[in-house]
């Protein structure tokens, strides 16, 4: 039997069992692939994959690599999908020990962003809260993290890697972005900034605090070199302009295969860096965001805007220009409603 029909139930590829098995609580079921490497389906939507023993791991590393937490978000997951499928069929080799996981396939057969809460939120022991309890979306969650453990666990003293791949709804002035999650007295590795080059990603913010999205997790309590990364427009399964996608496809395959970087190359041979100057939280029923609903990430304000008030304050952009992310005025009271964020220096090539 191949591994196709042994992984999954006959089924074409991975995202097809996972999203035909999308409400299921599938047992682990193990393959061999015919080049010796082990296929672990560890649940639905999930792959902990291992070279066999004595291949050269070059880079000496192990990557995690997420896709689908936000289950609309469908051309990470054709991507992370078209890779498993080539590994599959023999095309190349994998050199390195590999986590994936489609995040929430429960939302990602809905074509929702999340069923009952953003999972995107629950990460870093938020799942716990007392509001989440009995949310699928938290038990999966929690999944998640002690997966990443447990492959943490057994691949220490390699370089771990988390990169959590998403797209988004709101236009943006940069289409591909990174975040590099907050971790006290921490800066970005260069081979890092020349990965996100190479897989056509030219602007990175440096987030301020402590989060609850899952790269945060990953870089807290797993101390892995871990990026949420933002690469384009949300569409639906099969609508995706897959061409859009292909430097994040060949930077991923040659990671997985244990190939050496590339030289940073124009035009992608400039990294933007930025970091958050304020964060806009929602002060309550006075609170007036001046900011337009439709308004794109990284839209730019001159020095003097007043971004936001209530009755007894206001921001406004300081002395050089600001820009704007994530703004959304309709959450509660208490919760993020954008950052400011203003360019901080660049990355070029070494």
């Amino acid at each position: 039997m191949n591994v196709s029909n042994s992984l999954f139930d006959f089924h074409p590829d991975w995202l097809a069992h996972t999203l035909a098995s999308a409400s299921s609580d599938l047992p682990e079921t193990k393959h061999q692939l015919p080049d010796g490497t082990q296929v672990s389906r560890k649940a639905n939507g999930v792959l902990w994959l291992t070279p066999p023993a004595g291949r050269e791991n070059p880079n000496k590393e192990a990557l995690i690599i997420s896709a689908g937490v936000h289950g609309n978000e469908t051309a990470p997951i054709e991507v992370l999908n078209g890779l498993v499928s080539e590994l599959f069929a023999g095309q190349w080799q994998l050199a390195c020990p590999a986590l994936l996981m489609l995040g929430n396939p429960v939302a990602m057969l809905a074509g929702e962003r999340f069923v009952d809460v953003n999972m995107n939120r629950l990460f870093n022991g938020a799942h716990s809260k007392p509001e989440y309890k009995g949310l699928p979306e938290a038990a999966r969650a929690r999944f998640l993290e002690e997966m990443c453990r447990q492959f943490a666990m057994a691949h220490q003293g390699l370089a771990l890697s988390h990169y959590d791949l998403h797209t988004a709804i709101r236009p943006s002035k940069r289409e591909r972005f990174a975040l590099y999650p907050f971790l006290e007295g921490r800066s970005v590795p260069a081979a890092q900034c020349e990965f996100l080059l190479e897989a056509e990603v030219e602007t990175l913010l440096l987030q301020h605090r402590e989060s609850t999205v899952f790269s945060s997790f990953t870089a807290t309590l797993l101390e892995a070199e871990s990026f949420t990364v933002e690469l384009g427009k949300v569409e639906p399964f099969g609508k995706n302009d897959l061409r859009r996608f292909r430097g994040i496809e060949r930077a991923l395959r040659r990671r997985f295969c244990g190939q050496p970087a590339p030289a940073v190359q124009a035009p992608f041979d400039h990294l933007t860096v930025f970091e958050v100057v304020h964060e806009i939280l929602n002060t309550g029923p006075a609170f007036r965001f001046h900011v337009p609903d439709d308004v794109a990430n990284f839209t730019e304000y001159q020095p003097g805007t007043v971004i936001w008030e209530d009755d007894e304050t206001r921001y406004q952009v300081g002395t050089a220009p600001e820009a704007i992310v994530f703004p959304n005025r309709a959450v509660p009271v208490g919760q993020r409603v954008g950052l400011m964020i203003r360019a901080k220096g660049s990355f070029g090539a070494r």
